[in-house]
């Protein structure tokens, strides 16, 4: 008799019950990818990996060598339990996430974290962290996010964020459910006073309230729209973070997309599947999302606006992002690049990390020119310019942010790593990372999973 499923490769997971590490295969089966996995203690399963196994097997034509990094811990117990960076991380640090408070103004359902009481973080400490991420960066970082708990509720949030201005950080989000920015228009204004490499990542999981009664507890629509009313009327870019469940807000992608698209200083929308860990119940693990499912809903709920090729795997961690960026037409319509760019022939331009930004590829591409770099470039170069126009780099700071703001739009999708989807190469190559007060670096997941205090 034949298996019922194609054996791909050998991995290491870990069991959900014990969270001890167990030998690992992924498969392919019914045209989905699946991880199956035995623990001598409780036995086998087979958890969803991926939805669809084409965008699974072909996401390896992207993946790049990772960055040279910092490292905190030595190898002992092995990964994921040496975290700290140890030698066996294969990428460095895109995103460097600092929780300034564990308090918070909500009480989700869903929080990965499980905030609720806690302490405000010192601005000392948090210059000690910063300075920490930085230096573990070779002296310059990608992104900052600074988060919660609620960071907003922080009273120091705006020096905090001065403060993070002040350091060789290229970008500083500032993560919010947007209750204050709803509540609190001064702060808004007082947030407006950092343009240009900073945005709003603002949690927005759909339009109906019993999708806000489910993952945040109580109802918020009215309360999320007026914090984006607010944010932009001052000018302030704001990334729409959706957390997604099947069976509760997956048919509303196409039409956050559309409002994202719409509403003036929406720049970019991250939809997350949701991770289980934290307060979410395990019972529910039944109802996975994955990046390939969500891909599929998109170009289904956009009637073809956007399609499964347009969007890319990050190479920097093929495994778990995916990730589009559009541009205006001249018919004021967005289109995304990667339509008409082959950003495989372009690998050696595309760097190690979320961040992008036109202007910096531009020179880049330039310099390229002149030295030779790569027989490539200068088709990119003239590739690219037909989007991003050269005259982009000639504006002033002020110019570009509104260049930028108006004629760009990035969608991400993350899927983080639990118990149940564990794959040791994904969480070695996963590049959002917990900056900790002993001036640690661990990978986001499984912080969650294993590391949070």
């Amino acid at each position: 008799m034949v298996k019922d499923y194609t054996y791909l490769e050998h991995t290491t997971s870990l069991c959900h019950i014990c969270l001890k590490k167990t030998e690992a295969k992924l498969i392919e089966k019914g045209g989905a990818i699946y991880i199956k996995k035995f623990c001598p203690e409780h036995g086998h399963f087979l958890e969803l990996l991926e939805e669809d196994a084409h965008y699974y097997n072909q996401r390896k034509k992207y993946d790049k060598p990772g960055n040279q990094i910092a490292c905190q811990t030595s190898i002992s117990e092995g990964c994921p339990f040496d975290c700290g960076l140890c030698p066996n991380h294969e990428q460095h640090t895109c995103v460097g996430l600092i929780e300034i408070t564990n308090k918070c103004n909500l009480n989700c359902p869903v929080c990965f974290a499980n905030s609720g009481n806690g302490e405000f973080m010192s601005l000392k400490k948090f210059e000690e962290m910063l300075d920490f991420f930085v230096e573990s960066e070779g002296g310059h970082a990608d992104i900052l996010q600074i988060s919660g708990g609620e960071p907003t509720i922080h009273p120091e949030i705006i020096q905090m964020i001065a403060l993070a201005r002040t350091k060789n950080i290229h970008y500083v989000m500032l993560n919010t459910n947007g209750i204050k920015l709803a509540e609190d228009i001064e702060l808004v204004r007082e947030l407006s006073q950092f343009k240009g490499g900073f945005e709003v990542y603002m949690q927005f999981d759909g339009f109906a309230e019993e999708i806000h009664r489910y993952f945040r507890g109580r109802p918020l629509l009215e309360t999320k729209l007026r914090a984006i009313q607010n944010l932009a009327s001052f000018q302030i870019p704001i990334t729409l973070v959706s957390t997604l469940e099947q069976g509760i807000n997956e048919h509303e992608i196409g039409k956050i997309i559309e409002f994202g698209i719409k509403t003036k200083y929406v720049r970019g929308i991250s939809f997350q599947p949701v991770g289980y860990f934290g307060r979410v119940p395990d019972s529910l693990k039944t109802n996975r999302l994955t990046i390939s499912g969500i891909i599929q809903r998109i170009e289904k709920q956009t009637s073809g606006m956007l399609r499964k090729e347009d969007f890319i795997p990050l190479p920097c961690n093929v495994d778990r992002v995916a990730i589009t960026y559009l541009y205006r037409n001249k018919d004021m319509s967005f289109v995304p690049l990667t339509r008409n760019l082959d950003l495989k022939e372009y690998l050696p331009f595309i760097k190690n990390t979320f961040k992008f930004d036109p202007g910096d590829f531009l020179k880049e591409l330039s310099s390229g020119i002149f030295t030779k770099d790569c027989c490539n470039v200068v088709g990119l170069f003239k590739d690219f310019s037909k989007y991003i126009p050269l005259s982009y780099m000639f504006k002033n700071e002020e110019e570009k942010i509104e260049f930028v703001t108006e004629n760009t739009f990035r969608i991400s999708i993350t899927s983080f790593i639990d118990a149940y989807n564990f794959d040791i190469k994904s969480i070695q190559k996963e590049c959002v990372h917990f900056i900790t007060p002993d001036l640690m670096k661990i990978p986001f997941s499984s912080y969650n999973l294993l590391h949070r205090k």
